[in-house]
């Protein structure tokens, strides 16, 4: 029996990133792609409660998909238990651009997924692939090339390492992240502590009005380990992550606080 994947995304159904990793893993496994009809970057975790949703089966290049007109959480609770599938293992991406460092993980819709996965009990790898032209994080994935047999290659011997493996013990996910140049090897890394220096810039359409653009500038914090430094060494970073949040170094310390207050 051929081990069994539901593949989503965030880039949209039409992705390039998304059809790679259909190719890299369906040489080994039973593939069903379950994706959002469009681009939903940055959208997270959330999920369409206050709206119906609608799913298409189509082809697209000759290949079955699902196409769901929502965001990558809501193709994967479809994915489960719309569509009945009992997957041995949720696979994310690839995406176009890293998810790395905290600020990511948190916005990612392609990490969203794969965290809604765990939540679900299923094993999850999201993959990212750093891009060399940041300009194209931000263009419709159909309308440029991109060169994903390096990423290919990276997510077939990861995805059959942890079917056979399974995840280790204590993470909930996997998130890997690719670099665009040639690979100088693989490293367990942890999360970088930020990736850009955020701002607003505001400016004015042609009726007078304000507008406003989020942005940020790149910044590099030299962390050993972390995944911001493996991707900048061009080394693969796979990065073990759980859903549990709490900060439990500072239980004791709150805990004082609590006893010097009249609560």
């Amino acid at each position: 029996m051929r081990p069994k994947i539901l593949l989503t995304n965030d880039d949209g159904v039409n992705s390039g990133g998304l059809w790679a990793a259909y190719e890299a893993m369906s040489a080994f496994a039973e593939v069903t792609v379950v994706a959002p009809a469009v681009q939903q970057s940055a959208v997270g975790r959330s999920i369409s409660i206050f709206e119906p949703l609608r799913m298409n089966e189509m082809m697209i290049n000759g290949r079955h998909a699902y196409s769901v007109e929502g965001r990558p959480t809501d193709a994967l609770l479809l994915g489960l238990y719309g569509l009945d599938l009992k997957p041995d293992l949720v696979v994310s991406g690839i995406n176009l651009g890293e998810n790395i460092s905290y600020e990511s993980i948190t916005t990612s819709g392609t990490v969203g997924a794969a965290m809604e996965a765990a939540n679900q009990g299923v094993p999850s790898i999201a993959f990212s692939l750093q891009m060399s032209d940041q300009g194209n994080k931000f263009t419709d994935p159909r309308c440029h090339q991109t060169d994903f047999s390096q990423a290919k290659e990276v997510v077939g011997k990861i995805v059959q390492m942890f079917l056979s493996t399974g995840l280790p013990a204590g993470s909930h996910l996997i998130n890997v992240n690719i670099p665009s140049c040639a690979i100088e090897g693989y490293e367990v890394t942890t999360l970088g502590t930020r990736l850009f220096d955020t701002y607003v810039e505001k400016r004015i359409d042609p009726r007078g009005k304000p507008y406003y653009w989020i942005n940020g500038d790149v910044v590099y914090m030299p962390e050993p380990h972390s995944d911001v430094t493996a991707l900048r060494n061009n080394r693969v970073s796979i990065t073990p992550l759980t859903l549990d949040n709490t900060a439990f170094s500072a239980c004791g310390e709150l805990r004082e606080m609590l006893l010097g207050q009249n609560f």
